[in-house]
């Protein structure tokens, strides 16, 4: 077996898109909800190394509030992202089972 190329962080974030497209906001929520707090900078340079790699696109959707043009970040899982986060789990399943606990894991 060889070692994930994803960072636990990483691997949070694409089983947070596997349900499909989410905002950047969205996202930092979810991770804060695992206790995985990320200033905005750090999350964005998270999200930019991600889309470097290929397991993220990223777009931009704009729209005015209150005479303010907002733009916000919006992210999708591509087929490579998926790929990676399924080996990273199957890594992680293989290796629970390895140690004799197989009993207490199921293959998604």
């Amino acid at each position: 077996m060889t070692l994930p190329d994803i960072t636990h962080l990483q691997f949070s974030v694409l089983a947070f898109l596997q349900g499909g497209e989410q905002p950047g906001r969205e996202l930092r929520g979810q991770l804060a909800g695992l206790g995985l707090r990320r200033s905005g900078p750090a999350f964005y340079q998270l999200m930019g190394r991600l889309e470097d790699a290929g397991f993220v696109a990223g777009r931009y959707d704009q729209k005015i509030v209150e005479g303010q043009i907002i733009k916000e970040r919006f992210y999708a899982i591509t087929e490579q992202g998926a790929a990676a986060w399924e080996a990273t789990r199957d890594f992680y399943v293989e290796t629970i089972r390895s140690a004799g606990h197989a009993a207490h894991v199921e293959k998604a």
